[in-house]
């Protein structure tokens, strides 16, 4: 077995992408000026933006009976991601209900469908996955048991763990999170797990601190235009984001993370991964949509060369 880059174990949804004016107020019916369905799902989300740079790709996931999950393995298998350890379950498929307004700000629901068959059980199936691997990826739109058993097999056999804390939880274990080499929360995760105020960046120090005393070796805090807040135990660095006019920020958080393991697993230092990184999310909110919004490499390079 071929080892990969990137392990991205988690969740797949099908994005179902209202562009409107403005939201409804209760009992109103209003006029939406366009719709889109497309791939996503923070799991694949990041498995894309990974394999769209080059990376190695393996996926663990569950997709729904239907017609939706057996979409969704042909998009995995067109993006070049392994897909060993993708199952198929007996719910439908896992769908977002998604909403985005003229300024690009959203508002999503998720419906876990059968992202929630993707239990500890599974995992056990595929450790072979698990040992061959530079980085690990995680979320929370799967079971927090899973994650948790994702986490122990991961320090059994030495493979560095980047999770996501997306969607917020305040149940999320905190000895688990002290167990990862990057925990990365936008700043009202941070303030959800921690009970402490991020409204500055002095309060988001602070909190971010408290995780590094916990045991967290890396804590990247992702502030959308403002950039990303990278502590450690011997340093503190903010990475400014790349200024763009965003059109569709749905899926950005995940394009982030998808490509900073991609330029970890490379080899790149943190501080360059997250300059790197930002410049990706940032190319991505300028597009529509989710995944169809996520660039190559050689589009990334494009984009970015000296005028």
């Amino acid at each position: 077995m071929q080892d990969s880059d990137v392990l991205v174990i988690g969740s797949n949804m099908i994005d179902l992408i209202t562009y409107v004016d403005r939201m409804p107020v209760e009992g109103e019916t209003i006029e939406a000026p366009d719709f889109a369905m497309g791939f996503g799902g923070k799991g694949a989300n990041q498995a894309v933006a990974a394999a769209r740079l080059g990376s190695r790709v393996s996926f663990i996931s569950m997709v729904g009976h239907d017609n939706f999950g057996e979409q969704q393995l042909a998009n995995f298998k067109a993006n070049h991601i392994d897909v060993t350890g993708v199952g198929v379950g007996q719910k439908n498929s896992g769908a977002a209900p998604i909403f985005v307004d003229p300024s690009s700000d959203n508002r999503i629901l998720i419906i876990k469908g059968a992202n929630s068959e993707l239990t500890p059980a599974v995992l056990d199936q595929h450790v072979d996955l698990i040992q061959h691997t530079k980085l690990i990826v995680l979320q929370q739109e799967i079971p927090l048991a899973t994650n948790y058993h994702a986490i122990d097999l991961a320090n059994q056999y030495h493979v560095p763990v980047l999770l996501n804390p997306a969607p917020a939880n305040r149940d999320l274990d905190l000895t688990h999170v002290s167990r990862v080499d990057f925990f990365s929360p936008n700043e009202t995760e941070l303030a959800t797990l921690t009970s402490m105020p991020t409204t500055n960046l002095t309060e988001i120090k602070a909190a971010a601190h408290h995780l590094i005393d916990l045991g967290v070796k890396n804590l990247l805090v992702t502030l959308g235009a403002k950039g990303v807040l990278w502590v450690c135990a011997n340093d503190c660095q903010l990475i400014d984001a790349i200024k763009v006019q965003a059109v569709d920020t749905t899926g950005a958080g995940d394009s982030f993370i998808g490509s900073f393991a991609h330029y970890f697993a490379q080899g790149e230092d943190v501080p360059t991964a997250l300059h790197h990184a930002n410049a990706y999310a940032a190319l991505t909110v300028t597009r529509r949509g989710t995944q169809k919004s996520y660039p190559t490499a050689e589009e990334v390079a494009q984009a970015y060369q000296p005028s």
